[in-house]
């Protein structure tokens, strides 16, 4: 009897022991963990290229070259010219930046601000502001799989509209939105109007071309393409003039204003380089599609999971639900596990998805979505131990909710 006790004792430890030891981490679209070459990077510039770069001796133009390197680099990734290019301190105030100032520089021209209903929050809180000052702002809804319509978007442009702004690919569910022909349909409809496109899903995932799309202004991210947090860039269209945010100085043309972050401008070039390689981005998709398909089909075999992600999704997210374990104990359950995934944007702190709610599901399927974000390093051995611990935990917590 001591002996049978014993041993249970010993096997519930084991299996602790394995969980606390096990790390899989499936939240690469709140962030993602630095690649050696950003490390690099970054360690090279304190260490050895610290000064700053606005000083004009030789220590301050070594940093200031450095910065010139990352700036050329994540350029080249969108096909812009480097003068084109604003360092920022992330995708946040990149949006800010470019929603505000296009404001400012176009409202002689009109009042109207278009934008989709499931943009991150960075760019609703933005124009909502601007909603209080007076402008108009119309912010169409998705389907019930994220997908906002060129036509649905053709509807709410009109003479008056002064700005367009609308992600690539949505953070939540993965719905790519059409900017292209939205871009063709906006031009026609509100010749002055600027379009600005938030980017930052889609960068180093997707290939990108300012060109191509026809856009003004461009988010991008360092800290979704393996390079630390605290940086980010802003395209602005060669000729585009709007106003600063900040003042105080000449530094990012004078446009964004401050000491430059060298050693985080410096690790975004290292991991745009890598990142943005059309080779390679297109080796990583494919796993990436392999991946996400596998991870679709075990997700499906577990009775009562639903699919919120469109199935023409960019295939790095898949958001599912569980209909009988509200997301935020799921999580937990999955954490304590040592599997990490998320119930929706990073930056909503565990407040209630305002996408998930856009779609207009059922409340118990938008009560537990669930965001499980891959890269390619990630295994179906990682996804195998995922959807077992789901399905336990369904059958764990279904009865206390």
């Amino acid at each position: 009897m001591f002996t049978l006790q014993y041993i249970g004792i010993s096997l519930f430890n084991a299996k602790r022991c394995f969980f606390l030891s096990l790390e899989i981490y499936l939240d690469n679209s709140a962030t993602t963990k630095p690649c050696p070459e950003a490390i690099e990077a970054a360690n090279e510039m304190m260490t050895l290229f610290w000064g700053n770069p606005s000083s004009t001796h030789a220590k301050g133009n070594e940093a200031a070259q450095k910065i010139k390197e990352a700036r050329r680099t994540v350029a080249s990734a969108i096909s812009a010219a480097p003068e084109e290019i604003f360092f920022t301190s992330g995708g946040t105030e990149a949006n800010n930046i470019a929603i505000f100032g296009a404001a400012a520089r176009n409202k002689k021209n009109g009042s109207r601000i278009v934008t989709s209903a499931i943009e991150h929050s960075s760019v609703l809180d933005s124009v909502a502001d601007l909603e209080k000052q007076g402008f108009e702002v119309i912010r169409v809804m998705p389907d019930s799989f994220g997908h906002i319509s060129t036509e649905a978007i053709a509807q709410a442009v009109n003479s008056d509209t002064v700005l367009v702004t609308m992600m690539m690919v949505n953070n939540e569910v993965g719905s790519i939105l059409p900017i292209e022909s939205t871009v063709k349909t906006a031009r026609k409809k509100a010749p002055k109007a600027i379009i600005h496109c938030d980017c930052v899903q889609a960068f180093g995932k997707i290939p990108i071309s300012v060109k191509k799309l026809g856009v003004d202004m461009i988010t991008v991210s360092a800290h979704k393409i393996y390079s630390p947090k605290g940086v980010g860039a802003l395209y602005k269209r060669k000729g585009l003039h709007i106003p600063s945010l900040t003042h105080g100085g000449h530094q990012e043309d004078s446009f964004r204003p401050g000491t430059e972050a060298s050693p985080l401008i410096a690790a975004f070039g290292a991991a745009t380089a890598i990142a943005c390689d059309r080779f390679s981005m297109k080796e990583r998709y494919e796993q990436v599609v392999s991946l996400k398909n596998y991870a679709v089909e075990r997700l499906s075999q577990i009775d009562g999971v639903v699919i919120n992600s469109p199935d023409d999704a960019l295939p790095y997210i898949i958001n599912f639900s569980t209909c009988c374990v509200k997301a935020e104990t799921m999580l937990n359950f999955l954490s304590d596990r040592g599997i990490y995934v998320s119930g929706g944007s990073a930056c909503a702190k565990g407040e209630p998805s305002h996408v998930i709610k856009a779609l207009n599901l059922p409340r118990d399927v938008s009560d537990s979505a669930i965001r499980v974000s891959l890269s390619a390093d990630n295994t179906r051995e990682e996804i195998d131990i995922l959807t077992r611990s789901v399905a336990e935990g369904m059958a764990a917590l279904a009865h206390f909710n």
